[in-house]
Parts: C-alpha cells; sequence; structure tokens
C-alpha cells in the first residue's frame, strides 16, 4: 500500500488562518499557499497507509478525552539560529497543547515518535526565507493579536504536490470547565470533584 505522510494540527480559524497565510506569502515564504495555518501537534510524519484506519482511531479517543480551551496568539518570536523560523507565539493555550501533543505522541500509540526539538507551541509565519525577509516577518507581526475558542484539531496529509489537505476532524469530547470568577468564590461554591 506504500507510505504517506500526515500531520496532526490545530487549525487557526477564518478570519485570522487566511490573513497569517497571505503574509507568509507576502514575506516570500514558497510554502505559505501548501500549509494550512497550524499549530502543529505532530510534526510530518512518515506511516504505512494501512495504519491510518488505527491512527484515525488513536485521534479519535485523545479527543474523547480532550476539552475545549481558549486560544490566543500575540507578537511574535523566533527559532533562529537554531532553525531558520520566524511565528507568532502561542500565550494562552499552550499547556493544552503541549498535553494534546503528548496523547497524540504516546508511546503506546500507532504515531509513537521522538521530536528533533522540544515542543513549543506557535504558529509558523515565515520558514527558511532570506535573513532580512525574515527579519521583516518578526517586526511586521509584532504587535499581531488573534483569540478563539479551541474545540479540536485534525488530521492532514500531504500530497505528491507538497500540499497539505485535511483528512478528518476531531473534536474534543468533554464539556468546557465553567469559569471560576470572584463572584463564585465569594459564595464558596465549591466545584465538584471530577
Amino acid at each position: 500500500m506504500g507510505t504517506v505522510t500526515i500531520g496532526v494540527s490545530i487549525a487557526v480559524p477564518e478570519p485570522h488562518g487566511s490573513l497569517l497565510q497571505e503574509r507568509r506569502a507576502g514575506f516570500g515564504d514558497p510554502a505559505a499557499h501548501g500549509i494550512p495555518t497550524h499549530i502543529t501537534l505532530l510534526p510530518p510524519t512518515e506511516v504505512g497507509a494501512e495504519d491510518l484506519s488505527a491512527i484515525e482511531e488513536h485521534l479519535a479517543e485523545v479527543a474523547g478525552s480532550g476539552r475545549p480551551f481558549p486560544m490566543r496568539l500575540s507578537g511574535t518570536g523566533t527559532f533562529r539560529p537554531l532553525s531558520p523560523v520566524v511565528f507568532v507565539q502561542v500565550v494562552e493555550g499552550a499547556e493544552a497543547c503541549t498535553w494534546l501533543q503528548k496523547q497524540v505522541r504516546d508511546a503506546s500509540g500507532p504515531v509513537a515518535r521522538e521530536l528533533q526539538f522540544p515542543y513549543h507551541p506557535h504558529v509558523t509565519v515565515a520558514h527558511g526565507i532570506a535573513e532580512e525577509a525574515m527579519d521583516h516577518a518578526f517586526e511586521a507581526l509584532a504587535d499581531y493579536e488573534a483569540a478563539w475558542p479551541c474545540n479540536g484539531f485534525a488530521l492532514y496529509e500531504q500530497g505528491a504536490d507538497g500540499i497539505w489537505r485535511k483528512l478528518r476532524d476531531f473534536t474534543f469530547q468533554k464539556p468546557t470547565l465553567p469559569a471560576q470568577g470572584p463572584d463564585r468564590a465569594k459564595r464558596g461554591r465549591r466545584q465538584p470533584a471530577r
């Protein structure tokens, strides 16, 4: 059956996704239009095509134990000089992303793998382009802000043309935790143990 290259990520929703994709293309990154704007949970990974159904089953289980969480992007960062990447920072939701990617890559699961670098959730906006263009990307999006409720993640496959296409969405199944506001604390109401 051969092999396929897959990835698992959280899509950056509209209008933010298209805006960042256009900005990435504007910085001169040739990969911009082949990669939907995302936060990686599993980097590009080669798997046997016959393993896809087991992988989907595993991802459905991960989503079944996850809950929606707030995601917020703010400002830029870079992995240079270690890696030629400029990104928009995840300033809220990073812990949840870190937990999720560990579940996806679980040693007992079908896509267990080690990472080349320690996991750091981010949204790439420039990769492997000229240093001046990287500097421009870093400065141009320094004030960028976006926020949305993250309700799940998706499985993608990279085609022979290099373009990433979504295979399936996975929605979190657990309810959102109630907000712990000061008014709730004043009344002395406690949340039941889960």
